[in-house]
């Protein structure tokens, strides 16, 4: 804790001496108590953990934000933001206490010596790599290493009957911070950035060359879920969609002088239509970027509102490697907009509170597809099991008939996965929403008990016995009509729902056979908010909704 104790003594000169005296006094008792339980208490300590966990309460005094991280956790946390890591070069799932291969990087050594996605890793290095007591950190313990260094990997391949053995010479594996661009039409193109990372600048700029040789006018830029990353990149990223010298953010606290980022430079997408697709999960240097797009009204922010992350956090390296990341400033939109929700927001504060970015299209999120089957096959993680069984089962016969995507969408409709998919879910216990015929069974036979008796002898069902009473009793006929319409909601909610997991389940098996890329691809036909982008595009409302935005 030196080095810290450093920082705070450094900035002694910029203090009152009341302040300085309360540093002091803090200081000192925070030393004294770990100084008497090293000394006097009763049983051994671990003084590491307990002044880190002393730590980690003093920062929850302060926001949500400022955090502790343990010297172990510090290069994991770094990783995805830095752009590259030493390993193989591959993503993974576990399944039935199994490693399964997701995704083999392209380029990377993996892919180099021949493993696929849907092989099962069984051995690392003569190692069982099988069993519950197989997790992340044991994958990354065995398979990543330093850049030259080897590894022997034996996996399990649906087509042979005996394992394959990779001998593989570990290298730097890029961590794409686009999940992909495409063109939509003829001229719109889609780029989607899933954080700001270190790379993404350049990532961006390549992305926007390569959509305008296929001659893209327009742009759809996909920040939804993107929850932030490097503040420079962020500034890096608004500084090619506009131009001159306009202002795209400045930071400030109280002890953080104010700090202006303003354009710099020519930017590669600072002329053509823009949109930029946000949600509730879009924060912090995605809300820098929406909302300087949205202040000079350089494109359209479509979506809804975003997650309200206004604070800028600073990192400072503890003597044994740890860190703590501080807030140490706010951020503000160019027209002075701090976009932070409050700490102790309530849920049903949430709509009418301002904060994060106001979409100008709001397209609100879509429930009529959430039926409790689709809630219980998301769940399970049935989608990614049925799809990598799938592809592991299939992948040579398929891929003969189609050996790229442009052959994928014909033979893919031959196969008719639906009733598969369907009839796997049954087995793991998932059984489709049944339209509730037996509802005034439910619904009727509390209020009807008391009069039932010997009654309903005559009867077969409550059902049976209720329909003849609703000349009668209007509140049975009320209740007996609601039903109803509760069944065609139902009815109405597993058409939406089957529409969305034929869409998943393509998208799945084209990311497993082709890569990444191609999910999207595939999804976006049911993609509500990518498809009203496209819309206001195509159909000459671009305009008229940015000149009327406020």
């Amino acid at each position: 804790m030196k080095r810290l104790f450093l920082l705070c003594f450094l900035s002694i000169s910029l203090l009152s001496q009341s302040q300085n005296d309360t540093l002091r006094i803090a200081t000192t008792k925070t030393g004294q108590t770990l100084a008497l339980i090293n000394y006097f208490y009763v049983d051994t300590t671990n003084l590491e953990k307990i002044s880190e966990k002393g730590i980690e309460a003093m920062l929850k005094e302060l926001d949500p934000h400022s955090v502790f991280i343990n010297k172990e956790e510090v290069q994991k946390m770094n990783e995805p933001l830095e752009g590259n890591f030493d390993g193989i070069g591959v993503s993974f799932q576990f399944m039935n206490d199994s490693i399964h291969v997701v995704e083999v990087i392209s380029g990377g050594p993996a892919e180099k010596v021949g493993m696929f996605a849907g092989d099962i890793i069984i051995k690392v290095d003569d190692k069982p790599a099988t069993g519950d007591t197989i997790k992340n950190d044991w994958v990354f313990k065995h398979l990543r290493g330093e850049k030259g260094t080897k590894v022997k990997v034996t996996v399990k391949r649906a087509a042979r009957k005996e394992p394959i053995v990779f001998n593989i010479i570990r290298d730097k594996i890029p961590i794409h911070s686009i999940d992909t661009w495409f063109m939509l039409d003829d001229s719109i193109g889609y780029i989607r950035l899933n954080r700001f990372a270190q790379t993404s600048t350049d990532e961006f700029t390549e992305a926007v060359k390569s959509l305008k040789k296929e001659g893209m006018k327009d742009l759809i830029f996909d920040l939804r879920s993107n929850g932030g990353g490097y503040l420079n990149i962020a500034f890096e990223i608004g500084d090619h969609f506009l131009s001159g010298n306009k202002t795209i953010v400045y930071t400030e606290g109280v002890r953080s002088p104010k700090q202006t980022y303003d354009a710099t430079k020519k930017g590669v997408f600072e002329e053509g239509k823009l949109i930029i697709l946000v949600d509730e999960y879009t924060a912090s240097a995605s809300e820098i970027v929406s909302g300087a797009v949205q202040d000079w009204k350089r494109g359209l922010i479509l979506g809804r509102k975003t997650f309200g992350k206004g604070l800028v956090q600073r990192p400072f390296t503890l003597e044994d490697k740890s860190q703590i990341r501080l807030t140490t400033s706010r951020y503000y939109t160019p027209s002075g907009r701090c976009i932070q929700k409050p700490y102790d927001l309530k849920e049903e504060e949430k709509d009418s509170i301002e904060y994060g970015i106001i979409p100008d299209i709001k397209i609100p999120q879509d429930t009529s597809r959430a039926s409790d089957y689709l809630i219980n096959l998301r769940s399970k993680g049935l989608f990614n099991t049925f799809a990598l069984n799938w592809v592991e089962e299939n992948r040579e016969s398929f891929l003969k008939k189609a050996p790229d995507f442009k052959t994928f969408e014909k033979e893919y409709e031959k196969l008719n996965l639906l009733k598969d998919f369907e009839a796997f879910a049954q087995k793991e216990g998932i059984h489709r929403n049944e339209i509730k015929k037996e509802w005034v069974n439910q619904i009727v036979m509390n209020y009807l008990k008391n009069e039932m008796n010997d009654s309903t002898a005559t009867y077969k069902s409550y059902e049976e016995y209720a329909k003849s009473l609703t000349s009668k009793d209007k509140l049975v006929k009320e209740i007996i009509e609601n039903a109803e319409k509760e069944d065609k909601k139902m009815e109405k909610m597993n058409k939406e729902s089957e529409i969305y997991i034929a869409s998943t389940l393509k998208a799945l098996i084209a990311r497993n056979l082709y890569g990444i890329k191609y999910y999207y691809m595939c999804v976006k036909e049911n993609d509500d908010e990518l498809q009203k982008a496209i819309q206001v595009l195509k159909n000459n409302e671009y305009e008229k909704i940015l000149n009327s935005a406020d």
